[in-house]
């Protein structure tokens, strides 16, 4: 049996057994090995991995325990290794062991019970790999703003931006409202008029959320809320008009009904800036109803304009029959008039008999008065 030779560089280190157990460490040279023993050999820097023997055994010699770095990690833990500030790898629950040498690595320790992201944890550089697994990420976008509850219970308001909490068994929730100006529609709304006749109602109103802990935290379902209080509103204004006045005044039902419900909003965290009345939707009967009034009401007045029209008529000719009874030239022209339009409509004209031609005009047109 021949003896091995076996040459170690300076970014190694070797490790000798025989039958199974640890014999020695050699470092950096050349080396002469007894048929009997074998040799690892690891390079430095690296990750001890599949020991020959169990990582214990080999910790329990002082020689190979001060070559390498071991980090036990706990189940409810996680360490990050880092090289000159450079992230390398995540090591979650286990023993872990890297030779010494080569690299110089530092290591963050992180407690996954605790909810926060230690400072020293660079999460835009390790999201969303390796750390999407234990990290849970809520967004709030630049037009929003959020409330965090944690474990059930209000911890604090939320600004625009992202934030990252470490997962682990405490409930965390983050609710998020829109703080622009939105609209909501309260339609198809059957209401009773005070004199019972029966409507459908679409409305609009336009608020923006001005008090988040009114909104989330004090109040559940603002937007039920908001809706229910239009609806109400509504209801009691229309419940307190006659069909008629309702028509009437109807360009002044959103002013109203905003204005009543104002300080009920404001409790729920919201400030109403306008509405208005889309429809008012009548039964088919009830718009025939209206319809005949209407027609009734147009027929009345165009009556009442013809007889207003004769009246005038009938006036001017009573005026003008007195000026031609006491002014005999207006007779005359008036006459001459009338002659005028009938000449325009005729033709020709045809005169005979015995007397002359200048006696028959001055007779056609020469007519005396009576």
């Amino acid at each position: 049996m021949m003896i091995q030779v076996v040459r170690v560089q300076s970014f190694q280190i070797g490790l000798v057994f025989r039958h199974g157990g640890f014999v020695r460490k050699l470092s950096t040279g050349t080396h002469w090995l007894w048929p009997n023993e074998t040799v690892h050999i690891y390079n430095r820097g690296m990750l001890f991995e599949k020991p020959p023997v169990d990582l214990a055994i080999l910790l329990a010699e002082p020689e190979v325990a001060f070559e390498l770095d071991v980090i036990d990690v706990a189940d409810n833990e996680l360490v990050l290794q880092y090289e000159n500030g450079q992230y390398q790898r995540l090591l979650n629950r286990g023993r872990w062991a890297f030779w010494k040498g080569v690299h110089q690595f530092t290591y963050v320790r992180v407690d996954l019970t605790q909810l926060a992201v230690p400072a020293e944890v660079d999460l835009a550089s390790l999201l969303p790999q390796p750390l999407s697994a234990y990290v849970r990420s809520y967004t709030v976008e630049a037009h929003e703003k959020g409330v965090l509850f944690i474990d059930w219970t209000f911890s604090r308001v939320l600004d625009a931006g992202t934030y990252h909490w470490w997962k682990n068994n405490i409930p965390v929730h983050v609710l998020k409202v829109d703080m622009r100006q939105q609209q909501m529609e309260v339609s198809g709304q059957e209401i009773l008029t005070r004199d019972k006749a029966s409507l459908r109602v679409s409305f609009f109103v336009q608020y923006r959320v001005v008090d988040v802990m009114k909104a989330l935290v004090d109040n559940k379902e603002y937007d039920r809320q908001l809706y229910v209080l239009m609806q109400l509103a509504l209801r009691e204004y229309i419940g307190n008009q006659t069909l008629d006045q309702l028509l009437e005044t109807k360009s002044d039902l959103a002013e109203v009904v905003i204005r009543s419900s104002a300080g009920k909003a404001e409790a729920i965290g919201v400030e109403l800036r306008g509405g208005g009345l889309r429809d008012i939707i009548l039964p088919g009967d009830m718009r025939d109803i209206l319809n005949q009034v209407l027609m009734a009401e147009k027929k009345a007045q165009a009556n009442s304009i013809m007889r207003r029209e004769e009246t005038a008529s009938t006036r001017s000719l009573l005026n003008t029959a007195r000026l031609m009874e006491e002014n005999e030239m207006l007779w005359k022209l008036k006459e001459m008039e009338y002659v005028e339009k009938i000449a325009e409509k005729v033709s020709s004209i045809s005169l005979s008999g015995n007397g002359q031609l200048l006696d028959q005009l001055k007779g056609l047109f020469g007519t005396s008065k009576n």
